[in-house]
C-alpha cells in the first residue's frame, strides 16, 4: 500500500490554480503509488469564509471536482472539498472529503466536528457530518476523518466540549488505516501538540494514521504543513517538511522505522513570519515592500524578514529623523541596511514637524508639550510612507509589536499605517529572542540595536519604560490574560506582581481595543492573536479603573 501525501499550498478561491496543482500531482503519481491524499478543502483553499455564502462558489467547486475525478485512473484519491447539503436542513454546505477510486466517486465523508471558536467559524457555513464511514479498497477498510475530528479524543481542546467523539465512533468500524485531511494553522510551539493529538487517535484505533496538512499563508493565518504518518502504536514513521509544499511517499505494507522530530520553536517562528509575508505578497501579485526604519529592534527585524521573503532588491527602507532622533539610531539604521544590502532613503521631517507646530500653536491654548506633539511626528512619517507607497507601488509593512498593541502604545494614522502588520502578534521579549537567534546564525543586527533601551524617540531622552513597566512584566501579563484567559487575581498570585500594576495593565488592554480595530491585518503566530480570533467589545465596563486611583497614562494615541 503505497501512499502519497500531497502537502499543497492553495490560494483561497483560486479554483483553477488549485485544481491544476491537484491534477498535476495525480498525473505524476499514476503508476507510482496507490493512494493520494490532499489537505482539507484543497480545491477552495482554507478558510474560504464568506465566499461560501455565494451559491455559485459551491457550484464552481463541484465543477473542479469533476475535473479531478477524471484524472484518477488507477488511483485511490482523497481530496478536501465543499459539497452541498441536499437535505436542505439548517446549513447549506458540508466540509467534506471526496473519496475517489479509478475515476469513480465512491462517496463523501463529511466533517463531524465543526470548530466555532478562536479563529474558526465553521458552524457559520457547514452542517455537521452525521456518521463515520469506511471505504473498501483492495480488501482494506479505509477510514476518513477531517482535521478537528481527531482533536476531541485527545482532550487537547480547551474551549469547547463536543457531544461526539468521531475517533471512538470510527473505532466501532475497525478501520485498517485512517486518513485525516487537515488545515491546521500554526502557532508558536503547536507542532508537538498536534503530533500528540494524532498519536492518541492512532493508538485508540489500533491502526496507522496518515495526516495531511495544508501549508502556506492565507491572510493572517499561516499553515505550517508537517504532514506525517504514525503507526498503530502512535509512533512517528514519516514527516513532511514545514512551511513549504512537500510530497511524502510511504509504503504502509512494509514495516517503517520510527523517526524522531525535534524542531526549534524560534526557527519555526522565523519560517512562519517569512512565509506570512511571502504569501501575502505573492498571492495578491505584489512584489515590493516599504519599511520605515527607526534604528530600533522592531523595524530592524521587519526589514530582515522582508528580505528573506521578497529578496533584498524588493525592499526599500526610509529613515525619517526629527530633532529627537539620536545619532546612534541613525547610524544603526545605516549599518543594518548595509548588512542586508537594501536601499535606504533619508527623508528628514523636522521641517514639516515645525510647520505643523507653527500652524497649530495658536489653537493649542499655550498647553505644554505632550503626546500631541509626539504623535504629530509619527503621523507625518505615516504620510511620507503612504505617499511613497502610492507613487512607487510598494506595500508598507507596519512594524508595531504585540506588546505595544496590547498597551495602546502606538499611533493611529502614524506608525500603525500599512498593508501588513508583520510583528502584530509577536511580543517584545519574543522579538529580542528571535533577533538573537538570527544573529547567532548570521551577523545581521548591530549589537546596539539589541542592547539599547527601546524608545520611540519622540521627545528628549525618551524611553518606553517612561510609560510602561519592563516589557518582561507586560508580556507576562499579556501571556496570562490574553492567551491563557487567567483572571487578574490569579496573575497577581501566581506571578507575584503588584496588584495595582496588573490591574492597570489589564485595563490598558481593554482601553486599546478601539485602536486595534483600526490596525493593519497582521500575521498570527500565537495561540491568541489580537487581530483574529479575539472578539471583545470596544465599549464595555467589566474592567474599570481602580477605585480611588487614577491609572497611569500611555504616550501614543
Amino acid at each position: 500500500m503505497k501512499v502519497l501525501l500531497a502537502q499543497l499550498n492553495p490560494t483561497i478561491g483560486a479554483l483553477e490554480e488549485n485544481t491544476n496543482k491537484i491534477v498535476s500531482v495525480l498525473q505524476k503519481a499514476r503508476g507510482k503509488t496507490d493512494i493520494v491524499v490532499f489537505p482539507e478543502l484543497s480545491i477552495s483553499g482554507y478558510p474560504p469564509e464568506d465566499l461560501l455564502l455565494h451559491p455559485a462558489f459551491a457550484d464552481d467547486v463541484e465543477k473542479k471536482l469533476q475535473q479531478i475525478i477524471a484524472e484518477t485512473e488507477g488511483l485511490f484519491v482523497l481530496v478536501g472539498t465543499v459539497r452541498k447539503n441536499l437535505d436542505e436542513k439548517e446549513k447549506p454546505l458540508y466540509n467534506s472529503v471526496a473519496v475517489i477510486h479509478n475515476k469513480k466517486l465512491l462517496g463523501y465523508k463529511d466533517k463531524t466536528l465543526l470548530p466555532t471558536y478562536d479563529i474558526f467559524d465553521e458552524r457559520r457555513y457547514f452542517e455537521p457530518g452525521k456518521e463515520q464511514k469506511v471505504f473498501q479498497w483492495n480488501g482494506k477498510k479505509i477510514g476518513v476523518l477531517v482535521c478537528e475530528d481527531i482533536w476531541q479524543h485527545s482532550g487537547a481542546i480547551e474551549v469547547t466540549k463536543y457531544n461526539r467523539d468521531p475517533v471512538q465512533e470510527l473505532k466501532e468500524l475497525s478501520p485498517d488505516i485512517v486518513f485525516n485531511l487537515s488545515a491546521s494553522p500554526y502557532y508558536y510551539r503547536k507542532t508537538n501538540l498536534r503530533l500528540t493529538v494524532c498519536e492518541k487517535a492512532a493508538r485508540t484505533l489500533s491502526c496507522p494514521m496518515v495526516y495531511c496538512n495544508q501549508v502556506g499563508a492565507n491572510d493572517q493565518l499561516v499553515f505550517d504543513g508537517y504532514s506525517y504518518v504514525v503507526n498503530e502504536k502512535g509512533e512517528l514513521v514519516k514527516i513532511a517538511k514545514g512551511f513549504e509544499e512537500d510530497f511524502v511517499e510511504i509504503d504502509l505494507s512494509k514495516k517503517n522505522p520510527v523517526v524522531t522530530f525535534d524542531q526549534d520553536p524560534l526557527e519555526e517562528l522565523h519560517s512562519a513570519l517569512v512565509l506570512g509575508i511571502k504569501d501575502y505578497f505573492y498571492k495578491q501579485g505584489f512584489t515590493k515592500a516599504l519599511v520605515g526604519l527607526s534604528g530600533g529592534v522592531d523595524s530592524a527585524l521587519v526589514v530582515y524578514l522582508a528580505t528573506k521573503a521578497l529578496g533584498n532588491e524588493n525592499v526599500l527602507t526610509v529613515n525619517m529623523p526629527t530633532r529627537f532622533s539620536s545619532l546612534s539610531s541613525i547610524e544603526d539604521s545605516y549599518q543594518l541596511t548595509q548588512n542586508l544590502r537594501v536601499e535606504l532613503k533619508d527623508i528628514p521631517i523636522d521641517n514639516i514637524f515645525q510647520k505643523y507646530l507653527d500652524l497649530l500653536c495658536p489653537y493649542f491654548n499655550q498647553r505644554p508639550f505632550d503626546t500631541t506633539e509626539e504623535n504629530l511626528q509619527a503621523r507625518i512619517r505615516g504620510m511620507v510612507l503612504m505617499g511613497l507607497s502610492n507613487k512607487l507601488g510598494y506595500i508598507v509593512l507596519s512594524t508595531g509589536n504585540k506588546s505595544e498593541m496590547a498597551m495602546g502604545y502606538s499611533t493611529l494614522y502614524g506608525d500603525m499605517c500599512g498593508g501588513l502588520g508583520v510583528l502584530i502578534d509577536v511580543s517584545k521579549t519574543l522579538i529580542y529572542k528571535l533577533c538573537n537567534w538570527i544573529n547567532e546564525r548570521e551577523k545581521v543586527f548591530p549589537t546596539s540595536i539589541l542592547t539599547k533601551a527601546p524608545s520611540a524617540e519622540l521627545r528628549p531622552n525618551q524611553s518606553d519604560q517612561d510609560s510602561l513597566p519592563d516589557y518582561k512584566v507586560v508580556d507576562a501579563v499579556l501571556q496570562d490574560y490574553v492567551e491563557e484567559h487567567k483572571s487578574q487575581e490569579d496573575i497577581i498570585e501566581q506571578r507575584g506582581f503588584d496588584a495595582d500594576l496588573v490591574k492597570d495593565l489589564i485595563h490598558k488592554i481593554h482601553r486599546a481595543e478601539y485602536k486595534r480595530r483600526q490596525s493593519p491585518t497582521g500575521i498570527r503566530v500565537t495561540k491568541k492573536a489580537f487581530n483574529r480570533g479575539r472578539n471583545f467589545p470596544i465599549v464595555q465596563k467589566w474592567h474599570l479603573p481602580m477605585e480611588g486611583k487614577e491609572l497611569s497614562s500611555w504616550t501614543k494615541t
